[in-house]
């Protein structure tokens, strides 16, 4: 697992996560600052996370 971070597309808060390298995948997350719902969508190549994006659900 790795850390990464992102800006919570509702609060602007930075947050952290652990993020499995082995696989791409896309989940929903609510935030641990406001508790609304964010799209997360991480891709990954050669065991490493080469993206990762959040986005409200709403968009």
């Amino acid at each position: 697992m790795e850390e990464h971070f992102f800006q919570c597309p509702y609060c602007w808060e930075e947050i952290s996560m652990l993020v499995d390298p082995s696989q791409s995948q896309t989940y929903i997350e609510d935030c641990e600052i406001c508790c609304n719902p964010i799209e997360l969508s991480v891709s990954c190549e050669n065991q490493q996370v080469v993206q990762l994006n959040a986005r409200s659900i709403e968009q």
